[in-house]
């Protein structure tokens, strides 16, 4: 280990970003993915960035955002940018009230209109983090379908910014925590217990198909397949409002007509578009897109 690399592990707990550094990387970040970091959390880059400073042996900010626009290793360190400012706090079953509205109300309209139209199901799961999300679609869809699952067509499509988030939802194994929220009849009939973990069974993994986006390109959003359902929760909050406005414009047109978009329970629409209509239940608001 070099002196210089020991000096700069020695001082990483002392790394302060100035204003100018903040403001620097902030606005690269904004631009790279539309996540919009507060002036008030200011620390976050400042604690998150720190261990990435330590491993490439820069001295201070200013050296990782140089870094990050002009080196040519930066394609790997973008990666690994993204890893760190996002969060992926989640879990199966997560906000149950809303998850019964869509069982009961949003699945079960979707499920009859396709009845008549080929039985061809395709819902959008939009910051699918480490994939409880749309595996908890995929055991929902298999409650209500049961055995006549097998004849028909149905796709989750399951985005993240994150490919170590993918490669986890990928390998479908999870721990006691966060199934913590899971009815345990759903437990044990869509996970096996192994190596003190749970897996998820092959029949609900076949239902979900994986893959990296950025919500910030256009392009990559055009491309998804069109959706008669769009789950994006718990991710807007973390955009500003233009952004918001891009992201949410990018969900009304990939949904087919009739179809519904649900955000996060926290999260509203107010201000952002009136192109959905909202529907209130008790416990959940959901949009749709009138056709």
């Amino acid at each position: 280990m070099s002196s210089l690399f020991s000096k700069t592990i020695a001082l990483g707990k002392e790394l302060k970003i100035t204003d100018q550094e903040f403001a620097n990387l902030r606005d690269f970040i904004y631009e790279q993915c539309g996540i919009y970091i507060a002036d008030n959390r200011k620390y976050l880059l400042e604690n998150r960035l720190g261990n990435r400073l330590k491993k490439l042996n820069l001295r201070n900010f200013d050296e990782y955002y140089n870094y990050l626009r002009f080196d040519a290793g930066k394609v790997g360190e973008m990666k690994k940018l993204f890893e760190v400012i996002t969060t992926n706090e989640t879990s199966f079953y997560r906000n149950p009230p809303q998850l019964q509205v869509f069982q009961e109300k949003v699945l079960t309209d979707v499920l009859e209109g396709c009845r008549a139209s080929g039985r061809k199901l395709r819902i959008w799961s939009a910051g699918c983090s480490t994939g409880e999300e749309p595996y908890t679609i995929a055991m929902i869809i298999h409650e209500l379908l049961r055995a006549d699952v097998a004849n028909w067509d149905i796709r989750i499509t399951a985005n993240d910014l994150s490919d170590r988030v993918l490669e986890s939802a990928r390998k479908g194994e999870y721990n006691d925590y966060t199934l913590r929220t899971t009815p345990k009849e759903i437990v044990q009939r869509y996970f096996e217990p192994e190596n003190g973990l749970y897996a998820v069974k092959p029949e609900v993994k076949r239902l979900v198909s994986f893959g990296q986006i950025n919500l910030r390109d256009r392009a990559q959003l055009k491309r998804v397949e069109r959706s008669q359902i769009v789950f994006c929760r718990n991710v807007i909050i973390y955009f500003d409002d233009a952004m918001k406005k891009q992201v949410i414009s990018a969900f009304y047109d990939n949904l087919l007509p009739g179809g519904y978009l649900i955000i996060g329970h926290s999260e509203s629409l107010h201000n952002i578009t009136r192109a959905f209509k909202p529907i209130h239940f008790p416990g959940a608001i959901i949009y749709k897109k009138e056709g």
